[in-house]
């Protein structure tokens, strides 16, 4: 009787430490990219949903920006057609195109239905619906990559439509040119645009890595909070490479833009949505702005020092 009165008094205490967030992040917009191995792992992605879903129920107003570019690889090797990268954006002809939004409006409805079986309204949307995405053709270093869309103008009209009319908005990174041809683009791109437009107060990318490391080879070196100059600086220091480059960069501009935080989290730990949001310690690696002054008792790290 007593071990499962204290097991209620802690679930009680969890309850309790989320509460300040709650109430600071009340009716406030968070953007989440969702993509990497959680989306191809069938429990981490219900685990995504759910945590999204709660975000909705307790009063955010979350929309979800989601990838797919595994599932687009397989299809494209189903037609007997090999995946191409150019600096880590995929070469994408008419008829890889016509894959890629094939392959993202289905993985779109299926969110959508995943949301709704918790009793959530969302709906499904690309970014050429409401011309969401307005983009210009993307060069890989001068190399021309096909229909790979450079994100030019956001009209955030229709996600302010249906945030304010309760539904949870869910959007394929899928944009058109002036032309109303139609082009595939970076999700990471298209979150952070979208965060920008509309004044997100969060930015988070669901990833495959635990965050941010000033060394990869250095286990110790994470870094659980840093401001936007202090990414700046680590990006100018050559340290960061590969993939989390861009990443990082986006993460930057989306706070220069006025987004209040950005966090990188391991979108294959369980949960690691609500555990960085609702708790004093979090898990993964929070991006704020320079003037931050860290309320409600959130500590403040320089790179990986420990006070």
């Amino acid at each position: 009787m007593e071990k499962d009165m204290q097991q209620v008094l802690q679930k009680a205490e969890v309850l309790i430490e989320a509460l300040p967030y709650i109430q600071r992040f009340n009716r406030k917009i968070i953007v989440v990219k969702y993509g990497g191995s959680a989306m191809s792992n069938e429990e981490l992605q219900k685990n995504v949903i759910k945590d999204v879903t709660l975000l909705k129920l307790v009063g955010f107003k979350p929309i979800i920006v989601h990838g797919g570019g595994k599932e687009i690889s397989r299809w494209v090797g189903k037609v007997g057609k090999e995946a191409e990268f150019v600096n880590g954006l995929r070469v994408t002809d008419e008829e890889t195109m016509e894959i890629a939004e094939m392959v993202l409006n289905k993985v779109n409805k299926s969110l959508v239905t995943m949301v709704q079986e918790l009793g959530v309204r969302a709906a499904g949307i690309s970014g050429k619906d409401g011309g969401l995405l307005r983009v210009d053709k993307k060069y890989a270093d001068g190399q021309d990559i096909g229909f790979v869309g450079d994100i030019r103008e956001v009209d955030a009209k229709i996600l302010y439509d249906l945030l304010e009319n309760d539904f949870l908005p869910i959007v394929a990174p899928i944009g058109m040119d002036d032309s109303y041809h139609t082009y595939n683009i970076n999700a990471d791109d298209a979150a952070c645009a979208i965060a920008k437009a509309v004044g997100a107060d969060k930015l988070v990318f669901l990833t495959d890595i635990e965050g941010l490391y000033r060394d990869v080879n250095d286990r110790d070196s994470f870094i659980s909070r840093l401001t936007a100059s202090e990414a700046e600086e680590l990006i100018g220091s050559g340290l960061i490479g590969g993939g989390m480059l861009p990443k990082l960069n986006n993460c930057t501009s989306a706070i220069r833009s006025g987004v209040s935080r950005v966090h990188i989290l391991d979108g294959r730990v369980p949960h690691c949505l609500l555990l960085e949001i609702f708790t004093k310690k979090g898990i993964g690696t929070a991006i704020i702005a320079d003037d931050d002054n860290l309320a409600l008792g959130i500590r403040r790290d320089r790179f990986c020092e420990e006070n």
